[in-house]
């Protein structure tokens, strides 16, 4: 394949002396026109922007007035033209390309202001497939694209946050753009086509019940820079899909420091383990620490669920997140601030609880919004080195399951409600995970081990300091739910639960050696049930 090369240096300086200018944000339009105009700038414009920019008093030329063609087909054909893409791809300095305009009647384009129609804001919306489609900006891309190939020379606007700089430059080099400023707008401009065709992809394989499309890109948009990511020594920024699930990325900062890159993944893992727990059931409250649960608990008031879902690793809890499915009141507020916590992140936030919470200025307090929908499906992705993992979301619900009893004796209706409490969270708890769970509240939590007896262990031991922290007689694992995340491969592990005290096992089942495991649940009269799901979590 032939490589096409044009080794002519682009100009540092390059003056704006003709614009087009088409937009679906209107954000700011009139008043850069109005800048443009005031230099002697020619504004070329389309359909809504045009009207705009003529209703505010300014010359303005119909882009069909220098193509010679009429907009058509419902503005679907406009700026597809020779005329504006020979104007916006045109090398000034190559005299074939100068030759051609001449004979064309094609004048140089310098400055492209587009942006797209909202296809994203529409496929968040739920709009209908024809609506959706509609919604694909056809010659925006085109000369977005166009332009930003041809930076040398042209101007590139894609985001009205970008308007001040621009006008900016002109005002400090006598109407001209820098060539560094040029690059800069030209690769934004690719970053927001790419984005933009990410999410039609998406979209249409989503529509489409295509699992596994050919090619799968994601994108965002960039919310924030960080100062750091998971260590000081790397860099890091904060992006959004445009994804409207209630959550850290569409949560209000009302309080407190910026989020850190390791704020902002334990608190998304935390809101996503606290929004298992149905607000109108029951409060409910998740610590989490290092993207794994310290203690999570339901309670008759949001105030007893976080008191009891501190009581289970109170050590751990010190530098937390804390999830609620409520809102934030001024009693819980109370109680939470007298612990050290990074994060408070809830749906919702009285004014009290404000004032209780600006104690601590440093405390970030995050308001959603809402809670996410544990069964709503969606896609979840990290990377490999050279590759992309991507998945469905995990979003089975042990309500949703068949539980099947496989040993001679059935839990108890209580039993069986912390085995649900215990596989819920299990579920949001790095593998191997093993949690013990008694009326409605964690009892102790293995987590990430690379033997589930371990896993079962640590939990037990968990459930043995924090006794001794509340004085108790018993650990809360005497007479507790157990869950594992999966199947059990062995009764080593299942007899580490019963001598932690456990009367009842929940896990998915499918080894082997099932059969061993029912038998010795049998033998020491342990009720256990198969749910057929497994959350492994790595």
């Amino acid at each position: 394949m032939a490589v096409i090369s044009k080794k002519i240096p682009a100009p540092d300086k390059v003056e704006i002396k003709t614009a087009l200018l088409s937009v679906f944000d209107k954000t700011g339009i009139v008043a850069l026109a109005r800048a443009l105009s005031e230099r002697g700038v020619r504004l070329l414009s389309t359909g809504g922007t045009y009207k705009a920019i003529a209703a505010a008093g300014l010359a303005v030329t119909d882009v069909s007035d220098i193509t010679g063609f009429p907009e058509i087909m419902d503005g679907r054909v406009k700026t597809l033209h020779p005329t504006v893409h020979g104007g916006l791809l045109a090398i000034r300095d190559d005299s074939e390309h100068q030759e051609a305009m001449k004979k064309h009647g094609i004048e140089a384009i310098d400055l492209a202001v587009i942006n797209l129609y909202p296809f994203e804001e529409v496929r968040a919306a739920g709009g209908d497939y024809p609506t959706t489609v509609e919604n694909i900006d056809i010659g925006g891309p085109a000369m977005i694209r166009a332009s930003a190939k041809n930076h040398a020379y042209v101007t590139i606007l894609t985001d009205p946050d970008d308007y001040a700089e621009f006008k900016e430059q002109l005002s400090a080099d006598a109407g001209k753009t820098a060539y560094a400023f040029r690059q800069r707008m030209a690769a934004k401009a690719y970053a927001r086509t790419a984005a933009y065709d990410a999410a039609i992809s998406n979209w249409f394989a989503e529509a489409l019940s295509i699992d596994t499309p050919r090619h799968r890109v994601i994108g965002g948009v960039l919310k924030e820079e960080m100062r750091y990511g998971e260590n000081p020594h790397q860099k890091a920024a904060f992006y959004v899909t445009g994804e409207k699930r209630p959550g850290v990325s569409t949560a209000v900062l009302l309080q407190g420091k910026q989020l850190s890159y390791n704020n902002i993944n334990d608190t998304d893992a935390a809101y996503e383990l606290v929004a298992e727990f149905l607000p109108e059931k029951a409060p409910a409250c998740a610590i989490i620490k290092h993207a794994n649960p310290c203690g999570v608990a339901t309670g008759s008031s949001l105030v007893e669920a976080y008191q009891r879902a501190l009581a289970c690793d109170s050590v751990s809890a010190f530098g937390g997140i804390i999830a609620l499915n409520q809102t934030l009141d001024a009693e819980t507020a109370e109680e939470i601030v007298k612990l050290f916590t990074e994060v408070i992140i809830a749906p919702d936030v009285t004014d009290e609880a404000k004032a209780i919470v600006a104690r601590k200025p440093n405390l970030r307090l995050l308001s959603a919004g809402g809670l996410p929908d544990p069964r709503v499906a969606g896609l979840t992705a990290k990377t490999v080195s050279g590759g992309l993992l991507v998945q469905s979301r995990d979003n089975g619900m042990v309500e949703d399951l068949e539980l099947k009893v496989v040993t001679k004796r059935a839990p108890t209706a209580q039993e069986l409600e912390d085995m649900k409490f215990a596989f819920k969270v299990g579920k949001h708890v790095k593998s191997n995970a093993v949690v013990y769970a008694k009326d409605g509240q964690t009892a102790g939590i293995g987590a990430g081990q690379m033997s589930r007896v371990d896993s079962a262990r640590i939990a037990a031991l968990k459930a043995e300091e924090a006794a001794k922290a509340l004085g108790l007689a018993v650990p809360m694992t005497k007479g507790s739910a157990v869950a594992s995340e999966a199947f059990l491969p062995f009764a080593d592990g299942l007899l580490s639960m019963i001598a932690a005290g456990a009367t009842a096992v929940i896990q998915p089942g499918g080894s082997m050696r099932d059969q061993e495991v029912i038998d010795a649940a049998d033998e020491h009269g342990v009720a256990m049930v198969f749910t057929g799901m497994r959350h492994f979590r790595h």
